[in-house]
């Protein structure tokens, strides 16, 4: 037995808990819509911008209802819980303020709602505190609400035009009778076990009318396609015949129905399967069936610890955003401690309605009780649940929160019928001879709260880093246009790539096109590629700046601040020359400094413009020529008798042993991967066929023209932070001894060109993934040269050595002699 002689909290304390409740409330929501109206600034950083006023109206209706129906709650029902009518109104407040931020239109109608959901519960208030009519008339609540939910099959429509015909209604007024359907469950299944329980009829007798009932309910729901409203009701008959007959088997029985529902539902109903699918597997068909959860993961992702503030994200990328995921949308906004503070508000329902439960006067009102707070806290867990991945989704509301007035209504009946419930405090409660199915109710409605706060904590925090770098993240680019970005630069300070325009519609300019496989693009459909995919953190200012700058701009504008400038080592000069000479021949040219490994030019061909990717990005994917392709990083070659050079220079020539081949390669950098802040192609191992990239050919060449010694490969040279100007990035790799370099200058000579100080060797190869001839050229200054040691590759995906040659010594000529 347990003891539940009175209500816990002593009646004068009711007011002042639901006081403070109330200015908390108000107070937030207040600084919300302030928070709302300045958000234009925010984002844009200047005050000459449009400031949203709207969801004032919003908050004003809220605050009317909540005084009204909060001062005749006082009168009425003077003893009820303090908390759940503070908690309920808070919580339809915040989804009232977050859907005029989504869609004002759709704000307006809620607060109409609202208002006249706050309007009835001034009338209602006044129900006798035995309800005793619900238990007496529990037959006729129950064949109207399934008559009611039946005639949307004759008379249904679906306010958006498209998919299940769901509501009733017309004109723009439009009601949802499965919302009430799950309350007059709730209500029948209450008095009917209330009236039988005396009666100690065995489980059969009990189970087969109301199964009979609510299975036709399910029919309904199920022949609707509204799976998720009929596996809540499912959950709800379950809950409630278990606490009835206190019997375990039930809850096994149960279980394996859910089970066999389920496994019926996914080969039954293709919405089942599609979202089963994309439960188990989101990340098979981001773009396509599994778009709304991947991007409402990229929202909890973006939201991180504290959000990126009210009206400072991009929620509404996520589809039906003010329903079925407004709770991904609070979490980008609100950030993971406002999520979990809304789980706690939950937390506090559960253990008030199962206070409640505990102390109601009569076994009728417990059952009640019990079936309101399993309904209001289930469909909490089901529906934040699918939009974090640990459910499949199911498209049902998240109580008080989400848009729509039939659940908001049903859920404030829900919360009314537990205060008056609660106020008895001073009637004998009902004994309650065994407690556990309670316990177990609350324990495991309880376990479902803390899994989804360990999720969401997933999500937002552990898993929020990577999930911002995918390529569909559409924040980032939405961001760009706010912030500028920074610009791309040669190694003389010349523009590349810049950003141009005022915050709102900055636009990414790409100065010189013929550079783009180097610099790649960003862009809101097509992702990122090149330089600006690898350099973002950069460009995007969230790395380079001071830590408590980046801070700031994320809490006060929800942003990174301003991006930084990037230098390359990239002669533009020499650049132009080079794209200019290869034309619209297919290959890739390398020149470096041999001795520091800065790379002063890259070509790739053929390119694109990265200004037209909206007309031509789809083309491009589907090219053969593959102009994304950075042939020089990422393009791999078979060397053919390109590595003569090498070889004679390890006096393997004559004698190539493979192991030692083996240890001269892996010397000369062809089985390790570039690393030079640019995408670069894996290379090879010693167990494949050798393929290497140009600028793994550049590398070694350079060790022919730096006694012996391969330089590190150098790129982006440097960033401009504001507090200390351009600053040098180091070499990510060291220098590796390569070549011994007494046996180079023999070996270079059969190679050197008398009229310039310079040495070249040409070849052929046949390659058979390709099925054609490539044209190697290795070219550098010859040892001893006292100016700038320089390594030059070129390829040609034809067989042109004459070409090569002549390409090849116009830029190294032109190096040495500007």
């Amino acid at each position: 037995m347990v003891n539940t002689s009175s209500n816990s909290t002593p009646k004068t304390s009711n007011g002042k808990f639901q006081n403070r409740l109330s200015i908390f409330a108000g107070f937030f929501l207040f600084l919300i819509s302030l928070a709302l109206t300045l958000s234009p600034a925010a984002r844009e950083r200047t005050w000459q911008t449009d400031y949203l006023w709207g969801h004032w109206l919003g908050l004003l209706i809220w605050v009317a209802v909540f005084l009204l129906s909060n001062k005749f709650i006082h009168i009425y029902l003077p003893d009820s819980d303090p908390f759940i009518f503070p908690i309920a109104t808070f919580l339809a407040g915040w989804g009232i303020l977050v859907i005029w931020r989504l869609a004002p239109i759709f704000g307006l109608r809620q607060s109409i709602w609202l208002l006249s959901i706050g309007i009835l519960l001034i009338y209602l208030v006044r129900l006798p505190g035995s309800l005793f009519f619900l238990r007496k008339y529990k037959y006729i609540w129950l064949i109207g609400g399934l008559i009611i939910t039946a005639l949307t099959f004759i008379l249904g429509v679906n306010p958006l035009g498209g998919g299940p015909r769901l509501w009733l209604g017309c004109c723009g007024l439009y009601f949802q009778p499965s919302e009430p359907l799950k309350l007059l469950l709730v209500i029948y299944l209450a008095a009917y076990f209330a009236d039988r329980i005396p009666l100690k009829l065995s489980i059969v007798p009990m189970l087969l009318p109301t199964l009979l009932v609510t299975g036709l309910a399910i029919a309904i729901l199920v022949f609707q396609r509204d799976l998720g409203t009929a596996s809540i009701i499912m959950f709800l008959y379950s809950i409630q015949l278990f606490i009835a007959s206190e019997k375990k088997r039930v809850l096994i029985i149960s279980l394996v129905g859910v089970g066999i529902s389920a496994f019926l539902g996914y080969f039954l109903f293709d919405v089942v399967r599609l979202r089963v699918d994309a439960w188990l597997n989101p990340w098979l068909d981001p773009s396509g069936r599994s778009y709304q959860i991947v991007q409402s993961l990229l929202a909890f992702a973006n939201g991180g610890l504290f959000g990126r503030g009210p009206g400072g994200g991009s929620p509404s990328l996520v589809p039906v955003a003010i329903s079925d995921f407004i709770y991904s949308s609070i979490a980008e906004e609100f950030g993971l401690v406002g999520t979990l503070g809304l789980l706690a508000l939950l937390g506090v329902l559960l253990t008030r309605g199962i206070h409640i439960t505990l102390h109601a006067p009569d076994r009728f009102r417990r059952y009640l009780a019990a079936g309101l707070t399993a309904y209001l806290i289930s469909q909490s867990i089901l529906i934040i649940g699918g939009n974090l991945r640990v459910l499949p989704l199911t498209g049902v509301t998240l109580p008080f929160v989400s848009y729509g007035g039939s659940s908001l209504l049903t859920s404030f009946i829900a919360i009314l019928l537990l205060l008056i419930i609660s106020n008895q405090s001073d009637s004998e409660p009902f004994q309650l001879p065994n407690p556990l199915p309670i316990q177990f109710l609350s324990n495991f409605l309880y376990l479902g709260l803390i899994t989804i706060s360990v999720a969401n904590g997933w999500w937002s925090i552990w898993r929020g880093p990577d999930l911002l770098t995918r390529t569909d993240n559409a924040r980032r680019t939405i961001s760009d246009r706010y912030v500028k970005r920074g610009s791309i630069l040669s190694s003389q300070n010349e523009v590349i790539t810049r950003s141009e325009g005022n915050s709102g519609d900055f636009k990414r300019v790409y100065v010189y096109p013929e550079l783009s496989p180097v610099t790649g693009y960003t862009h809101p459909i097509f992702g990122q590629a090149g330089l600006e995919f690898s350099q973002d953190d950069y460009l995007r200012g969230v790395q380079g700046n001071n830590s408590s700058l980046v801070w700031w701009d994320h809490l006060l504008y929800g942003q990174p601040p301003p991006g930084l400038d990037i230098r390359l080592s990239i002669n533009l000069e020499l650049q132009k020359k080079a794209d200019k000479a290869m034309a619209d021949h297919k290959g890739a040219v390398i020149l470096l400094n041999a001795a520091t490994g800065e790379i002063q030019v890259m070509v790739s061909h053929p390119n694109y413009d990265p200004n037209k990717l909206d007309e031509i990005g789809f083309a491009l994917a589907m090219d053969n020529n593959k102009p994304l392709l950075n042939r020089a990083v990422q393009g791999m070659y078979p060397p053919g008798d390109a590595l003569r050079p090498f070889l004679a220079s390890a006096g393997l020539l004559e004698n190539p042993l493979k192991d030692s081949q083996t240890n001269l390669y892996r010397a000369l950098g062809f089985y390790t991967t570039p690393n030079l802040r640019l995408p670069a192609a894996q290379a090879s191992t010693p167990t494949q066929d050798l393929r290497i990239s140009p600028l793994q050919m550049a590398l070694a060449v350079a060790s022919l023209s730096n006694e012996g010694i391969r330089p590190s490969p150098r790129l982006v040279m440097a960033v401009k932070t504001p507090q200390q100007g351009w600053v040098i990035l180091p070499a990510l790799s060291d220098p590796v001894p390569a070549l011994q370099p007494g046996s180079i200058t023999s070996v270079i000579k059969q190679f050197q060109l008398s009229e310039h100080p310079l040495w070249e060797y040409a070849s052929s190869v046949w390659d058979n993934s390709d099925k054609n001839n490539l044209t190697w050229y290795l070219a550098g200054t010859k040892p001893g040269w006292q100016g700038t040691p320089l390594a030059l590759v070129i390829v040609l995906e034809e067989n042109n050595p004459a070409l090569a040659s002549e390409i090849g010594q116009s830029l190294i000529t032109n190096t040495i002699q500007p």
